[in-house]
């Protein structure tokens, strides 16, 4: 396997209480090698120090609060490797995620990005919701069309663009859009390599109504594109964002 430099970019806003354990699964990862970037969106808690205690294995950025597609898009303008991935602050990844993506790419060299299922988790605060959940779609493994599951050349983002900073809640939704609008070349892993924890202070938890909102005027506006260029874009199976 080639060992091109993977740029892994964390976006990160007050998440001093589960920081730790997604940066050490970017450094159990089976593959090297890896620059490790955290994206500080004006945290104002012990986020700085967590990052602090990596030394210079981590690189540290900080911006004003301007949400998390800004701050992945400041992790971007940083990063330095030819491929780029994003972890969430609350998420995980299995040890062999990026190894699996990149292999992916080594047999087809035409492949813009690679994604995976992900398996959501519900902290133990959280079980009664889980419990009432049991039978939901979202117990099972998904196709994860979310940043923490994604590995791209970072070739793409000069093809489709950056994420939309002005989206508090829907950047990704709507950057997956746009690739999509692309026909940029993707395939969807069937291994669950992304673990997403649901707890009390998920941004769409506490944005509901608001990132209903943006996902709407989201779709309305990929809609409104492709009748403009009178494209028909590759399909993309975006789960909902319920309890995301």
């Amino acid at each position: 396997m080639s060992q091109e430099l993977i740029s892994c970019i964390i976006p990160v806003f007050n998440g001093e209480r589960y920081l730790r354990e997604a940066l050490d699964s970017i450094f159990q990862q089976t593959y090297h090698p890896l620059e490790v970037i955290v994206a500080d969106d004006g945290s104002t808690d012990g986020t700085a120090s967590v990052v602090a205690s990596y030394g210079e294995r981590v690189a540290y950025l900080r911006q004003a609060n301007a949400g998390p597609g800004a701050a992945r898009n400041l992790g971007l303008t940083a990063g330095q490797g030819d491929f780029v991935a994003f972890l969430d602050a609350d998420d995980l990844w299995h040890p062999e995620k990026l190894a699996r993506q990149m292999a992916r790419f080594e047999a087809r060299p035409e492949l813009d990005l690679c994604i995976t299922h992900v398996q959501n988790f519900w902290i133990p605060e959280l079980q009664p919701e889980a419990e009432k959940l049991r039978t939901h779609r979202f117990m099972q493994p998904i196709p994860g069309y979310a940043p923490q599951t994604l590995l791209a050349k970072r070739a793409l983002f000069n093809t489709v663009g950056p994420f939309n900073s002005q989206l508090r809640v829907g950047d990704d939704t709507d950057w997956f859009l746009r690739a999509a609008e692309q026909r940029v070349v993707m395939e969807v892993l069937p291994d669950v390599l992304v673990y997403r924890r649901l707890h009390h202070t998920n941004l769409t938890r506490i944005k509901m109504s608001e990132g209903r909102a943006e996902t709407v005027d989201i779709f309305k506006a990929s809609l409104d594109r492709r009748r403009l260029n009178n494209t028909v874009p590759v399909p993309l199976n975006l789960p909902s964002k319920t309890n995301d």
